[in-house]
């Protein structure tokens, strides 16, 4: 079946959060405007990456477990993913799901255009079973355009530790809104990256090739495009490192000298002093009391959770609890 049309975000938001955040002090951008067609190649790159553990963990997890993690359902289950990407893992859960059931409604929901489109596209022609219904957008704005064909359940997916990139306060409020948009019987399926060595986690988001460091500098060269931005990107550097008393990996921009950065469009000077940071991402860990308390704190009874061998990724099966 072919994809449906796409819907698209608002022109505005972008412009809105780069004036919020460059204005801001300290100074900070949302991670989620990494993802523009090349934003999105490049971290398809990164999951490619030695040091870069989590897609191959959380793929392991999926490729061994996927049927047993869809057997917790009766049919008919339609699925929904948030920050779906090219949707490379969910194909285990497609195919676990597909050998249950005679078709399949899927609706990711991703900010980049682009991605969406073409995942849609290759899923629609590999899967004649799958109706795939996208929409691009900003999944923490609720689930309020899904559809449910013939009132089956949902099984939401959340993977790639995208949780993560939200404090904890920012955390429980993303959850809690989603729980409200789901119904007894739907569930979600949760991919959260553990706590592990410092030296481990620093290296997967500062690697050896420089990838995570041009993905982060994308960033720039976006605004630059969108915005008529002057951004001289030999002028800033990218930076990782692991807050272990927040449990978290931070991201930032360096400025490597007091420069003053002009966006024509938004009609705005931004000076930076040298060394002044962007901080553009932070990659919050946990460990199994955190997860656990995190789906009781926003409405949701862990199921189970799946491990890969190394016990470094974990997928967590949280289903709606009762009132």
């Amino acid at each position: 079946m072919k994809p449906s049309p796409i819907s698209a975000r608002p022109e505005d938001a972008f412009a809105k959060d780069v004036r919020a955040g460059l204005t801001a002090q300290p100074k900070s951008l949302p991670p989620k405007y990494f993802y523009d067609t090349l934003g999105s190649q490049l971290f398809e790159a990164i999951c490619a990456l030695p040091e870069y553990y989590l897609t191959r963990s959380e793929t392991e997890i999926l490729q061994r477990h996927a049927p047993e993690i869809v057997a917790h359902f009766p049919d008919p289950l339609s699925l929904v993913e948030l920050g779906s990407g090219s949707a490379v893992k969910t194909r285990y859960l497609l195919d676990a799901l597909l050998a249950k059931q005679k078709s399949l409604l899927y609706q990711p929901i991703d900010i980049s255009e682009s991605i969406l489109r073409q995942s849609a596209r290759q899923l629609s022609l590999d899967y004649p079973q799958l109706l795939v219904r996208g929409q691009v957008g900003d999944y923490t704005k609720g689930l309020g355009q899904i559809e449910r064909q013939h009132n089956e359940a949902l099984l939401v997916l959340f993977l790639g530790s995208n949780i993560g990139n939200y404090n904890p306060d920012e955390a429980r409020q993303l959850l809690t809104a989603l729980r409200q948009s789901l119904r007894p019987g739907d569930a979600l399926l949760l991919g959260a990256d553990l706590k592990k060595s410092a030296e481990v986690l620093t290296a997967a988001y500062d690697d050896a090739l420089g990838v995570t460091a041009a993905f982060n500098l994308n960033l720039l060269n976006r605004i630059n495009r969108e915005f008529e931005a002057d951004f001289d990107l030999k002028h800033f550097a990218h930076r990782a490192h692991y807050n272990a008393d927040d449990g978290r990996v931070e991201m930032h921009l360096v400025s490597q000298k007091a420069q003053r950065v002009f966006l024509r469009r938004l009609n705005l000077s931004i000076n930076f002093d040298a060394g002044e940071t962007i901080h553009t991402e932070n990659s919050w860990k946990f460990d199994l009391a955190q997860l656990q308390m995190l789906a009781t704190e926003t409405g949701f009874a862990v199921r189970q959770t799946w491990f890969d061998q190394a016990a470094f990724f974990s997928c967590n099966l949280w289903q709606v609890a009762s009132s």
